[in-house]
């Protein structure tokens, strides 16, 4: 009980960082993602990603409409983070006409799990940081290696520009005061953290099952 009190006796931010990091690290390490972060991922494959990823920012994106003066709603919300415009112009640009496998239980399973978030804006958040943060962080590691292996001069990769946030660590570092400002309870500390790990656990999901797929994924180089 000892170790749990003093992991919650930080700031939220912190808490969700550190209490996360395994599952963190372990949707990193997948299968699928070490391929995509060594560029040998195909267009099929990355559009693949991109049509599962649309479904979960149609989900995320959807919430605050509905509960926009929750006060862990209104912390993290911003209309600049906006994502379903840019990955429907990636698509355009890596699909080229292939025929995608649409059906995806993981992300079906995530979209669910991330509307389920509405009983209470501290799961929403947990959600929203996973992935918007994520996006400002390694995301654009994403981005650098698919315009670099891919010589797409900027193309295709609209998804990790956020030019209308500015610099990603200023804007993380606010994003990330903004949640320490609430004053979270030890027990609602402990239901975000909790969510995080479930966000970052759906990730991972995703990410098998695309790995899955890995042999038609590979890109022949």
């Amino acid at each position: 009980m000892t170790a749990v009190a003093s992991h919650l006796d930080v700031p939220l931010s912190t808490a969700m960082r550190t209490g996360s990091q395994a599952e963190h690290e372990a949707a990193e390490g997948s299968r699928f993602m070490t391929e995509l972060l060594a560029g040998r991922i195909n267009e099929v494959g990355y559009a693949t990603y991109l049509l599962r990823l649309r479904q979960v920012y149609a989900a995320l994106e959807s919430v605050p409409r509905l509960m926009g003066d929750d006060p862990y709603v209104a912390a993290v919300h911003d209309d600049a983070l906006a994502r379903l415009a840019a990955i429907d112009s990636d698509l355009e640009a890596w699909a080229s006409g292939a025929t995608l496998q649409a059906h995806s239980p993981a992300a079906t399973a995530y979209c669910e799990r991330i509307l389920d978030a509405r009983a209470w804006g501290g799961l929403y958040a947990a959600h929203h940081y996973t992935r918007y943060l994520g996006d400002l962080s390694g995301g654009q590691a994403i981005g650098r290696i698919l315009d670099r292996e891919f010589g797409l001069s900027g193309r295709g990769t609209a998804f990790y520009d956020f030019a209308g946030v500015g610099k990603p660590k200023p804007y993380k570092d606010a994003y990330r005061a903004r949640l320490d400002a609430l004053g979270a309870n030890a027990e609602e500390k402990r239901r975000v953290v909790e969510e995080v790990k479930v966000a970052f656990r759906l990730n991972q999901a995703l990410f098998t099952e695309l790995g899955q797929e890995i042999d038609a994924f590979r890109r022949v180089t």
